[in-house]
């Protein structure tokens, strides 16, 4: 069965591109009656409270609810994240509907405006052990949300450093150094049984790693995953001295 990518508005037509990199066929989902024929769906980035209208009015939340309870992977990024949050913080008055199912509390808007959108290198361990590649992410965030907690079950697999100053409640655990220390760590990338979630944007980097990961995510998806892993390791041979050499690494303003 295909990937399917909810094509409410955002970055879905790049989602699509990244997977047809590795080899993997995505169809657009609109409608609650086609994720029956997808086996994993991505939620892409945009504008989070649009996509929550444009979901609520097609009608879409008690189907993605159940996509998420039934165990099928989904991977959410930026508004995704949103999306599939438990709770979240820093919504516009009078919220937003949430499709949750991961255990955590997101903050909608953590670094700030599109003015403020930056790129930053993300220790990656868990996906450099899965995928290979080196062990950092050149990570894109626009407009950004931000994990500032998380329950037991979820695991933590990027985090990026922000002053400790910022006016927002940080998990004590990711404190850098002493109670003196001018930085935290937010989380920006997690795992939890079947749903992957991001504060950033893989689908606009050339780097298919995050994709790739999220393929292997299901037994369902042995025979994708299979043509996924060839296509991603031969892609990203070709392309790793043009990513990590020769690549500018400032396209947008670092986040301080």
């Amino acid at each position: 069965m295909a990937v399917g990518v909810l094509a409410l508005q955002g970055s879905f037509n790049e989602h699509l591109a990244a997977l047809r990199r590795i080899g993997v066929k995505g169809v657009e989902i609109r409608k609650a009656e086609q994720l029956e024929n997808v086996s994993s769906l991505i939620i892409p980035g945009g504008e989070s409270t649009t996509m929550a209208k444009l979901a609520e009015l097609h009608n879409l939340f008690p189907a993605l609810r159940e996509f998420v309870k039934m165990g099928k992977p989904v991977w959410g990024t930026c508004a995704g994240l949103i999306f599939l949050a438990d709770k979240a913080t820093g919504q516009k008055t009078g919220g937003q509907e949430l499709v949750g199912g991961l255990d955590c509390t997101v903050h909608r808007n953590f670094f700030g405006s599109q003015i403020q959108s930056f790129e930053a290198e993300l220790p990656v361990p868990e996906l450099a052990a899965t995928e290979g590649g080196p062990p950092s992410f050149r990570a894109v965030f626009i407009r950004a949300p931000a994990i500032l907690e998380v329950g037991p079950g979820v695991e933590v697999l990027a985090s990026v450093s922000v002053p400790s100053n910022k006016n927002v409640d940080f998990n004590p655990a990711l404190q850098e150094g002493s109670a003196e220390s001018d930085t935290s760590k937010v989380i920006v990338a997690v795992k939890q049984g079947n749903i992957l979630a991001t504060a950033f944007h893989p689908e606009l980097t050339i780097d298919s790693r995050w994709h790739s990961y999220f393929m292997k995510m299901s037994p369902s998806n042995n025979e994708i995953t299979a043509a996924s892993s060839s296509s991603s390791s031969s892609y990203y041979a070709d392309q790793e001295s043009y990513l990590y050499n020769k690549q500018p690494k400032t396209d947008l303003p670092i986040y301080e």
